[in-house]
């Protein structure tokens, strides 16, 4: 009897570890060199902070749109931060007021305006295989 018991919990009681694919279709690529480094973060509460996310993704640019498939995620609310590491010198270079000087982008092709956006503005939530399209902006 117990294992007829066992048996149903595992067929129709067990919690379920199904993961997804995210395919990041990233666009607008001007030069062909360097890296694409993203960051797929998990909550709000480190968003955009340097060794924070969740997830982080180096990819070699060979081609001016580039698809990156990230396997595994769980189900959840995820935001990106790219950026296109041009010289390949490590890290997002800015000018003098704290603005990217190497191409950037969002999930939701989110823009700020006058402030780092938040995760809020970039989240999406993953219930299944997702796709979205990132624009780096110059």
């Amino acid at each position: 009897m117990n294992y007829l018991v066992l048996f149903f919990y595992l067929l129709f009681g067990s919690p379920s570890n199904e993961t997804n694919n995210l395919t990041i279709n990233i666009t607008n690529i001007e030069n062909i060199q360097g890296t694409l480094e993203i960051g797929l973060f998990n909550n709000n509460e480190r968003f955009l902070e340097e060794g924070q996310a969740f997830k982080t993704i180096s990819v070699k640019v060979q081609a001016d749109s580039e698809t990156v498939v990230i396997k595994n995620l769980p189900k959840g609310t995820y935001a990106i931060s790219m950026y296109h590491d041009e010289n390949a010198d490590g890290k997002c270079n800015r000018n003098f007021l704290g603005i990217p000087t190497e191409p950037y982008g969002f999930s939701n092709n989110f823009r700020p305006k006058f402030s780092a956006p938040t995760f809020e503005d970039c989240q999406f939530a993953i219930k299944s295989n997702h796709s979205l399209k990132i624009v780096l902006k110059n």
